[in-house]
C-alpha cells in the first residue's frame, strides 16, 4: 500500500523537499544562467530520494500517494520553479513506467533504479508505423524537460496505418538516449532552468514491450499491474496529468506572496514615506492573492486524494469526472498565475528590476500557465461539451 498524507514516510519526504529551499533559492540565478539544473541540484534531489517518490517499492522507490507530486513540487517551487518543474516531470515518469510491461521496467531499473526519464507527450510530433515485433518511430518533439540529464525518454506518437479502418491510435514509446538526438533550443523567458530542449528520432525501432497504448492508461489495471498492484499504478494518467505540474505554480505563487508580505511589513512608500503595510490597498491585495492560492491548493490536493481513494476501491471515473479533473487542474493553476500577476503589479517600480526573485516568479508563473494542461479555454471547452452531452474532444482520456 502506498504511503498517504500524514504517514511518517510521507511527512518526512515533504520535509526533505522543504529543507532544500534555502540552497535552491540561492542557486536560482545560476540555474537560469545554465538553462538547466546545476549538477549539485540534481544530486541534492537524488540524495533526498525525491525523484523516486512515486516509484514502486519493489525497486527501492517510496511509492507515495499521487498527491505527493503536488506537495513536494509546492515545496520546491517556493525556492525555484525550474527545479520544481524538472523534479515533478522526472519523478512522474517513474510512476508511469510502473504501468508499462515488466520488460520495459526491467530494462530501465535493473540497470539503474535512479535513472532519469524525460518525456514529450505531444502526439502529433511523432509518426509510428507498426512492424514485426514493434514499431518504427520518427519525429521531432519539443519541450523535453531535463532531457540532458536523462538516460531514457517517453515520447508520444500517433501510430499510422494505411488501413483507415484501424483508426487513430495514441501510444507512448520508451527510448534509450542512444536512439534520439537532442537539439539545444531552450532559450526561454520563463522556466529558464528546465533545459526543455527538442528531441529528434529517425527510424528508431521500438519493441512492443517498450511501448504502451494510451488506452491502457485511462484508469484500472495496466500492463504493469501484475508486478505493481498498488492503486497508484491504476490511476487515469492523462485525466490527472495537470497535477503532475500544478504544484509548481502553487509553490511559486506561495513564495511570491510570502516575499510580498515580508517586504510590505518593513517598506515605506518612496514618495509619501507612509508604511506600505498600513495601506488598505496592500492589505486587500494580500487577502485576494492568498485566497486564490489557498483555493488552488485545496482544489489540487482534494482532487488527487479523491482520485487515489477511487483507485483503491477499484473505481474508474467516467468521462464527466475526467473532464472535471482537467478543468480543475487548469483553473487552479490559473488562480496561482492571477495571484502572482496581482502581486507583481502591486509591487510598483520594484517589479521592474531584474535582480531579486519577483521578476523570476512572474516569468515562471506565466511559463507554467502556458502549458497546454493549464489552458482553461481548452479544458473548459471540453468540460462544457461533455456536460452538454457532446463527445469529449480529448482522445487521451
Amino acid at each position: 500500500m502506498s504511503a498517504g498524507p500524514g504517514t511518517d514516510t510521507y511527512v518526512a519526504m515533504v520535509a526533505r523537499a522543504e529543507a532544500l529551499i534555502p540552497k535552491l533559492r540561492e542557486r536560482a540565478s545560476k540555474t537560469e544562467d545554465l538553462r538547466r539544473l546545476p549538477p549539485e541540484t540534481e544530486r541534492d534531489l537524488h540524495d533526498a530520494g525525491l525523484f523516486r517518490i512515486v516509484q514502486p517499492k519493489r525497486v527501492g522507490g517510496s511509492e507515495l500517494d499521487y498527491v505527493a507530486l503536488v506537495d513536494c513540487a509546492n515545496a520546491l517551487g517556493q525556492a525555484d520553479a525550474s527545479v520544481a518543474w524538472n523534479f515533478a516531470n522526472l519523478a512522474s515518469h517513474h510512476w508511469m513506467l510502473g504501468m508499462f510491461d515488466r520488460h520495459a521496467q526491467d530494462a530501465v531499473w535493473s540497470k539503474d533504479a535512479d535513472a532519469l526519464i524525460a518525456s514529450s507527450f505531444i502526439f502529433a510530433a511523432g509518426r509510428a508505423t507498426k512492424v514485426e515485433g514493434g514499431y518504427t518511430l520518427n519525429g521531432h518533439w519539443p519541450f523535453s524537460s531535463g532531457v540532458e540529464s536523462c538516460e531514457w525518454n517517453m515520447l508520444a506518437s500517433v501510430v499510422w496505418s494505411e488501413d483507415e479502418a484501424d483508426g487513430v491510435e495514441y501510444r507512448i514509446f520508451l527510448l534509450n538516449k542512444s536512439d534520439y538526438k537532442i537539439n539545444d533550443t531552450w532559450n526561454a523567458t520563463g522556466l529558464r532552468g528546465t533545459g526543455s530542449n527538442d528531441v529528434r528520432v529517425v527510424d528508431a525501432f521500438v519493441a512492443d514491450r517498450m511501448t504502451i497504448a494510451v488506452g491502457d492508461l485511462t484508469g484500472g489495471p495496466t500492463p504493469g499491474s501484475s508486478v505493481n498492484p498498488n492503486a497508484l499504478y491504476a490511476l487515469p494518467v492523462f485525466s490527472l496529468f495537470p497535477y503532475v505540474l500544478s504544484g509548481v505554480g502553487l509553490g511559486n505563487a506561495q513564495a511570491c506572496l510570502d516575499d510580498y508580505v515580508e517586504i510590505a511589513r518593513h517598506r515605506a512608500s518612496t514618495y509619501s514615506r507612509a508604511k506600505v503595510g498600513d495601506m488598505q490597498s496592500t492589505q486587500i491585495k494580500i487577502a485576494e492573492a492568498s485566497a486564490k492560492i489557498d483555493a488552488a491548493r485545496l482544489i489540487m490536493r482534494t482532487n488527487c486524494i479523491e482520485a487515489m481513494a477511487d483507485a483503491k476501491r477499484g473505481h474508474v471515473p467516467d468521462i464527466a469526472a475526467k473532464t472535471r479533473l482537467r478543468r480543475d487542474g487548469a483553473f487552479s493553476v490559473n488562480l496561482c498565475t492571477d495571484a502572482v500577476s496581482l502581486l507583481f503589479t502591486a509591487s510598483g517600480a520594484r517589479s521592474l528590476f531584474t535582480s531579486g526573485a519577483l521578476q523570476r516568479q512572474f516569468r515562471d508563473a506565466h511559463a507554467v500557465n502556458s502549458h497546454l494542461a493549464f489552458n482553461f479555454d481548452a479544458a473548459g471547452t471540453n468540460y462544457g461539451r461533455v456536460a452538454l452531452g457532446l463527445p469529449s474532444e480529448n482522445l487521451t482520456l
